[in-house]
């Protein structure tokens, strides 16, 4: 079976991390060898970056600097992680990757879609997401539920993202609806208000035709 990377996408509170276990989980019970990793994150130095980035104190960051911060995590990330595992045949989950920074730096904070796809393209080379699931979701529904917890975290204040102003995340869906437009091969839409089980019917349905197994 060919190892395939999937993605997923959504503004905060949309419940990503929850449906990212859900479909480890999934996926192992039905043979597929899959691991799971996070942007920023996923290495010790490109976590080292992602405690930068969050930090509620770098509230000054200039959106370039923050963009490139995000770039030199994602690089570090998919060299030691993300490609020597899809080169032995291990597919990967991602919570978050190269569309959040054309959403939140190119889109929201106003640096240029094309731009961030340009030096997206240059940090990736050629590793692209074999699909990306968008968990849409209104803002207020998002806001409603809080900043996300992995299992184990408990709770946790807001961070550095998260305390942006409603405008802000606004513009941060509004760059996720435009870029899953773009790329309608690749990018599956999926309405993050309903339950967690449909959300993840949807999700299990689409990816049981990628890996050619029955999901549950």
């Amino acid at each position: 079976m060919k190892a395939r990377f999937i993605t997923f996408e959504g503004i905060e509170g949309s419940g990503k991390s929850t449906v990212v276990s859900r479909v480890l989980k999934a996926l192992e019970e039905a043979g597929v060898e899959a691991i799971i990793t996070r942007e920023p994150g996923g290495t010790d130095l490109s976590e080292r970056i992602r405690t930068i980035l969050l930090d509620p104190d770098m509230s000054g960051m200039d959106a370039r600097a923050e963009l490139l911060l995000y770039l030199a995590s994602r690089a570090q990330l998919v060299e030691r992680t993300i490609r020597p595992a899809l080169e032995s045949g291990t597919s990967v989950i991602c919570d978050r990757f190269m569309d959040a920074s054309v959403a939140y730096q190119g889109w929201a904070r106003g640096i240029g879609e094309a731009v961030v796809e340009e030096l997206n393209a240059f940090t990736l080379g050629s590793i692209v997401p074999d699909r990306t699931f968008l968990l849409d979701l209104a803002v207020d529904r998002g806001f409603e539920r809080g900043p996300e917890r992995r299992e184990g975290e408990g709770t946790r204040s807001k961070d550095r993202l998260e305390r942006e102003d409603r405008s802000f995340h606004e513009k941060v869906r509004e760059g996720y609806l435009r870029l899953a437009e773009r790329n309608p091969g690749r990018v599956v839409t999926v309405d993050a208000s309903a339950t967690l089980e449909s959300v993840c019917d949807v999700v299990f349905g689409n990816l049981q035709q990628l890996f050619d197994v029955k999901l549950k």
